[in-house]
């Protein structure tokens, strides 16, 4: 359980192949996968509080534009994928990221216990970050801006997350985190930052754009919505959202991203090993 598929070297090309970047994955899985507790507690708290400002940057951006359903949400998304940046060049513990855990699972690096508890703490850790960021701006008096227009905006937000039902909910989740977890892929690809954070910026900009659901985004919106007074945002209701985002984040992230390319590229391995 403690071997390690060897790391392809580094051969100065931008950027790695596919395949070398499914080792690559697999072997950061298994790092995540042996974190101590309190590092991986408080890099998942921080990984919260990296979406949140995503969240809150994209809210600021989409309030008061006159541009166009398509080009604000456009705009929106590109600024949101701040969030993700955050987490993979600063480091940090996030969710749905973690969903790509799977590959080194699969490939029995990881046991269920190990993926389970890494899960469940940056879960856990991700909605202390996400939250306690949405209680700094609520406190902070910024919501104000524009005569209260960026409050009114969370207001929206947090109001129409809640409208879907929950199949609705599942299957943009679904699609979100196949998103999200491909622009980890790909920002694995490249050795260089600025490659990393452009690899990064379409797959967000992507699922922001046409409205995907995402646990640990919501994890800000919906708290900020509820100590905004939105109508019908209530822990039941937030509950209600999450659920079905958590598990549709899971299955986009672990099966469509993670499986499959464990199965193209690491399980024909394994066979002819």
């Amino acid at each position: 359980m403690t071997s390690k598929t060897p790391e392809p070297p580094n051969t100065g090309r931008d950027p790695y192949a596919p395949a070398e970047i499914a080792h690559l994955v697999e072997n950061v899985g298994v790092s995540k996968a042996n974190l101590p507790l309190l590092p991986l507690v408080v890099l998942g708290i921080l990984a919260g509080a990296f979406i949140a400002f995503g969240a809150m940057f994209f809210t600021l951006s989409i309030t008061g534009s006159t541009l166009g359903f398509g080009p604000t949400r456009l705009i929106g998304g590109l600024v949101f994928s701040l969030g993700l940046i955050l987490v993979i060049i600063a480091g940090a513990e996030l969710f749905t990221g973690n969903n790509l855990i799977v590959m080194a699972w699969a490939d029995r690096k990881v046991t269920t216990g190990q993926l389970l508890r890494n899960w469940v703490i940056v879960y856990i850790a991700n909605f202390v970050g996400a939250g306690a960021t949405a209680v700094m701006v609520f406190w902070s008096g910024t919501l104000g801006l524009g005569d209260g227009a960026v409050a009114e905006t969370a207001i929206a937000i947090a109001t129409g997350k809640l409208s879907m039902t929950w199949f609705e909910a599942f299957v943009r989740a679904t699609l979100c985190n196949a998103l999200v977890c491909l622009a980890v892929w790909l920002s694995m690809s490249a050795h260089r930052v600025a490659g990393k954070i452009l690899a990064i910026i379409f797959p967000i900009t992507a699922f922001v754009a046409l409205g995907f659901e995402h646990s640990v985004a919501n994890m800000y919106l919906l708290p900020l919505g509820w100590l905004l007074g939105a109508e019908g945002v209530t822990f039941g209701a937030m509950a209600a959202n999450l659920v079905p985002v958590t598990i549709g984040n899971i299955v986009g992230g672990s099966v469509f991203v993670a499986l499959v390319y464990w199965l193209v590229y690491l399980r024909p391995d394994r066979q002819s090993g």
